[in-house]
């Protein structure tokens, strides 16, 4: 098989590269990572010495890549599928990246610092990054007024980024009680065919989430 992932199912960011892949109907080979395993650890860092998930390896060019939105994007260029991930026509290609970039780093990042906290016992202030959440939450709202998808009329890699990053981000800090184009957002991304698929496969591992106790019932 062409194209190997190396992942785990509970991660936020593999979850965004799965999306792409099964709204892509890429054909792969996934290999589960169990990071406490050393041998498991080492065969991904053969992959990419860093040791972070997600990768996948292209036997057909002989490449590693990494990074999320890096493999989205490369599996855009190489394996595109009916709807292309990132627009061809600029200033929208420039749109898709900027909310990309903007569910990684203003709810992706906050999210995983809260998780880290609690995984590492460390009980820090974690006040500001949930009002940069409460902050994400509010531009999110404001921007999805008469809007379907984030960046572009059409599905793309911003919503990839969306997805994992709200769905996780809303276990720890609730949406506002008045932000309903963003809960409507959410509805939509949680219902796609391709993430579904993703949280139905993460399903068996959510007990292992920090705050399981706070995962909706609906998901567990």
């Amino acid at each position: 098989m062409t194209l190997t992932l190396f992942y785990h199912p509970l991660s936020s960011y593999c979850h965004k590269v799965l999306t792409a892949l099964y709204e892509n109907g890429n054909t792969f080979d996934p290999q589960i990572v169990n990071l406490g395993d050393p041998q498991e650890k080492a065969q991904l860092q053969a992959r990419w010495p860093v040791g972070k998930f997600p990768v996948i390896h292209d036997s057909e060019r002989d490449r590693n890549v990494a990074e999320s939105s890096i493999i989205i994007e490369y599996l855009d260029r190489f394996y595109r599928g009916d709807q292309a991930m990132i627009p061809t026509e600029a200033s929208e290609a420039l749109q898709v990246r900027h909310w990309d970039r903007f569910f990684d780093l203003y709810v992706h990042t906050p999210m995983q610092d809260i998780v880290a906290d609690r995984i590492g016992g460390s009980k820090g202030d974690m006040a500001p990054k949930r009002a940069m959440l409460d902050t994400a939450y509010g531009m999110i709202n404001e921007h999805m007024k008469d809007r379907t998808w984030v960046a572009s009329e059409n599905f793309s890699m911003a919503d990839c980024a969306a997805a994992p990053a709200l769905f996780y981000a809303s276990v720890l800090q609730p949406f506002h009680q008045d932000a309903d184009h963003l809960k409507a957002y959410f509805e939509r991304l949680i219902a796609r065919p391709s993430y579904a698929q993703v949280l139905q496969e993460a399903r068996p591992y959510l007990k292992y989430f920090p705050f399981v106790e706070q995962v909706p019932q609906r998901f567990v």
